[in-house]
């Protein structure tokens, strides 16, 4: 017996299903006609344009209902032979149950929405003559108003979820009752199974020791796992908007770990979840109680002239930064070589994100930030719209309608511990640099009282980007280069923020890009690099030792806690466990 034989006792009666496919064509006209109308008050078209795309509507949806009439409608037991999906369509996983495509009436439901989404995409593509921002804006509402609508987000129109509630005679609904009750009792969107996790035990569980703390972070000195390392240490700086052991996953997924494995003196920075008492704090602070203070604290700990060093994200931004201030008071060769994972610059490409940081959204930071501080779970709900498709309605399926429960997914766990950031510093920052664009313009910002210039930076840098990056996209990655005088080795890495990231070797998995030769342009390098499969870990390990191959033994101050500054406590410490 197939799937449909299961399914159709179930199904509502003849009636029931002939008044639904009557609304969903009302429905249809009525869209079209509301956006057509209201949209065209506002917002300015080309007629022709806005004429041919509702002539393909109106063409497309009569062909759509001529083929299920003439087909016997409903009472047929296949759908009729359509033309083939997109290729994007063809691979929507919202429509992944064959019953989709197998049962008229779910066949029917689903070319309508799509239809219906391909109109209104191309609507507001078609406005013209507004600035690119405003269109941009009304094309991320539009798709993220077509993603909440989708027909796979309501209990009676999804075929899997009238399934598994025919199956479980409805505890599949009482079971995400209480999963969505839980989510808003914390006002926070669940992922994963939080329990399976313990911070210093199965995930951020590299060994090592806190040997320096300050109000704003605690410093890790992580146990070499080699006779020898490398002279110059490493000091990776991970986000202050996420927990840092993003870097520090389970032990097969910890870039950590492979970097300690592999002969380096590994220090990483783990930054305070914002209170009441860091409502102050300016970029100024991370760059030199932060950045700098780390820098110099490492030099002398093991009495070497210099540091390789990681920025990640907005760490990687501030980075750069950190190396400018250096440059312009002559102590550049603090820093050996810098390391840029997804890191930006220049905002001028900055993508989706730009859509954020308009005075109503300030005005909400404000609102939101009362104490002073602006609560982690705005910023993942932020986050999460970028891809709402997969981090939230995928969810609001699986959670609320299917009642099914929480796998354990280290990277889902640390997607959900969400970090609190200081009011003052987030609107700055988000002004400044994604709204203004002040950090490439020479002498626009100052830290310390120092006006700072990205062109005077010389230092080595490794960027790496990913290809399908939503959060800093490939084009915006690509103008740090254009904003490095030094000698620069850009690397594309396959999959995106966090997994174009986080690709141990042992994964064989993805790709990544690179060019012999360094290319004036991110055209050019497309055209030049060549790939690789794989993890470009062991690419960019050594990269770092052609720059400096020299070892020394591993102990004395080598050692967590054996040189001058003690052990405070165990890896991962307290302020990564702070909410």
């Amino acid at each position: 017996m197939d799937k449909a034989d299961v399914m159709e006792p179930h199904l509502p009666t003849l009636q029931q299903m002939q008044q639904w496919t009557e609304v969903i064509g009302r429905a249809q006209q009525l869209m079209l006609e509301q956006a057509a109308g209201a949209t065209g008050r506002v917002l300015p078209f080309d007629p022709e344009t806005v004429a041919r795309i509702q002539t393909s509507f109106a063409d497309e949806g009569l062909a759509l209902w001529q083929r299920f009439l003439d087909s016997g409608g409903l009472l047929r037991d296949q759908p009729d032979p359509a033309p083939a999906d997109s290729p994007a369509a063809a691979k929507d996983r919202r429509f992944a149950d064959p019953a989709w495509t197998q049962h008229p009436f779910y066949d029917l439901i689903r070319q309508s929405y799509l239809l219906v989404s391909d109109y209104l995409t191309r609507l507001a593509d078609a406005v013209d003559g507004v600035d690119p921002k405003a269109k941009a804006k009304l094309r991320f509402a539009t798709s993220g108003m077509l993603d909440a609508l989708s027909p796979a987000n309501f209990p009676l129109t999804n075929p899997t979820v009238v399934q598994k509630t025919i199956e479980s005679g409805g505890e599949n609904l009482v079971k995400g009752l209480k999963h969505m009750l839980a989510d808003m009792e914390k006002g926070q969107l669940t992922h994963t199974d939080g329990t399976q996790f313990e911070l210093g035990r199965n995930i951020a569980a590299t060994p090592g020791k806190v040997i320096h703390e300050t109000p704003l972070y605690q410093l890790i000195h992580y146990a070499p796992s080699t006779a020898t390392v490398l002279a110059t240490p490493l000091i990776i700086f991970p986000p202050w908007i996420n927990r840092f052991y993003i870097l520090d996953l389970s032990p097969e997924k910890s870039f950590v770990k492979w970097a300690v494995d592999q002969g380096i003196s590994v220090f990483l920075v783990s930054w305070k979840s914002a209170d009441a008492s860091m409502k102050d704090l300016v970029w100024d602070d991370y760059i030199l109680k932060g950045q700098v203070d780390a820098i110099d604290t490492v030099r002398n700990l093991l009495k070497v002239k210099s540091v390789h060093t990681i920025g990640y994200c907005v760490a990687g931004t501030t980075l750069a930064a950190t190396l400018a201030l250096l440059a312009a008071r002559g102590q550049a060769d603090k820093v050996a070589s810098a390391t840029f994972f997804t890191a930006q610059v220049d905002f001028s490409k900055a993508g989706d994100l730009t859509l954020f940081i308009d005075d109503e959204q300030m005005k909400l930071v404000d609102q939101l930030s009362s104490g002073g501080f602006l609560d982690g779970r705005y910023m993942a709900v932020t986050f999460n719209l970028l891809r709402g498709r997969d981090l939230i309605w995928n969810y609001v399926v699986n959670n609320y309608l299917l009642g099914m429960d929480y796998p354990p997914f280290d990277l889902l766990y640390w997607n959900g511990d969400t970090t609190n950031l200081p009011a003052r510093w987030h609107k700055d920052y988000l002004t400044r640099l994604y709204r203004d664009n002040l950090l490439v313009a020479p002498g626009a910002i100052s830290v310390d009282g120092t006006p700072i210039d990205l062109k005077t930076i010389q230092t080595p840098a490794y960027v790496q980007a990913g290809r399908e990056d939503h959060i800093a996209p490939l084009e915006s990655v690509w103008k740090l280069t254009e904003n490095l005088s030094g000698p620069v080795r850009f690397l594309l890495a396959g999959s995106g923020h966090i997994a174009g990231v986080i690709n141990p070797p042992a994964a064989n998995k993805y790709q990544y890009w690179v060019a012999d030769e360094a290319q004036p342009t991110l055209e050019d390098f497309l055209a030049m690099a060549k790939e690789t499969k794989g993890s470009w870990w062991p690419d960019w390990r050594a990269w770092i030792e052609r720059g400096d191959s020299r070892t020394v033994p591993a102990k004395g101050a080598r050692q967590p806690g054996k040189g001058r500054l003690k052990a405070i406590e165990d890896a991962p410490g307290r302020y990564v466990k702070g909410r």
